[in-house]
């Protein structure tokens, strides 16, 4: 491949896993994203199998950096949960299945945590001093927490407790869609959630991603909070994005 690149980001989700190659100055794709469907039985090995075709595909070499996220907890490169994934990949060394593979060293991160590595570099927190809070409304609730500009990994904030009831159990974008919720109703719980989030961490900016947040003005002018609250701007590229700066850079 002649275009240049720094890095090769590749996001596995619980329905897709995409990958590509990532100009890390810019904070852009350098080619078109690859996307495959995610294993219907997505254990360590099959979705490994998909994450080599994708590399394979951007005639990656060894020495280009690479970063993978995973929808999980992950503490050097050790896989801790599983949500949307086989649950096999608990206790799973990913950093050593990813490295064995594909003969290279890759870096493994939470996928909400390589999200918001990317909007502090390249989105919305970009600029932002203090304590911002990234989160991604989709299935569940990702989370990542950012202080000056460091990342507090693998905070999985959609799991808190609220009112007795798991936070993402109710306020997440599935849910909305599940419950035929209006934006009025779904905003009423993301005012809980956020309102929740903001007397623990007395953040500096939240910022919201996932693919509802191509909606936002639909739902965020709703909510009443001390907090600035704004769109992610860098939509479904952010994983990706993050995964390779991560990879990279380390930051």
């Amino acid at each position: 491949m002649s275009k240049k690149f720094d890095a090769l980001g590749i996001d596995i989700g619980g329905s897709g896993i995409k990958g590509a190659p990532v100009d890390l100055d810019k904070g852009v794709f350098t080619d078109d994203r690859l996307r495959v469907a995610t294993p219907e039985e997505s254990t360590p090995e099959a979705v490994c199998d998909v994450v080599e075709q994708i590399a394979e595909h951007f005639s990656v070499k060894t020495s280009v950096p690479l970063g993978i996220t995973l929808p999980a907890v992950v503490t050097h490169g050790v896989v801790r949960t599983a949500a949307n994934i086989d649950k096999s990949w608990i206790d799973t060394d990913a950093r050593a299945l990813f490295a064995d593979r594909l003969g290279r060293e890759v870096h493994i991160v939470n996928d909400a945590d390589a999200a918001g590595v990317a909007e502090l570099h390249h989105g919305a927190a970009k600029g932002v001093d203090g304590v911002v809070l990234v989160t991604t409304l989709g299935t569940g609730i990702g989370s990542a927490l950012l202080v000056d500009g460091h990342l507090v990994p693998n905070t999985e904030l959609g799991h808190l407790e609220i009112e007795g009831h798991d936070a993402e159990s109710r306020a997440a974008e599935s849910v909305r869609e599940r419950d035929a919720l209006t934006m009025e109703q779904w905003a009423e719980r993301l005012q809980t959630y956020y309102s929740h989030l903001e007397s623990l961490f007395w953040p500096d900016l939240i910022v919201v991603g996932g693919g509802v947040s191509k909606q936002a003005a639909s739902f965020l002018p709703l909510l009443d909070l001390r907090t600035e609250i704004v769109p992610a701007r860098l939509k479904n590229k952010a994983g990706i994005i993050g995964a390779a700066r991560l990879a990279a850079r380390g930051n």
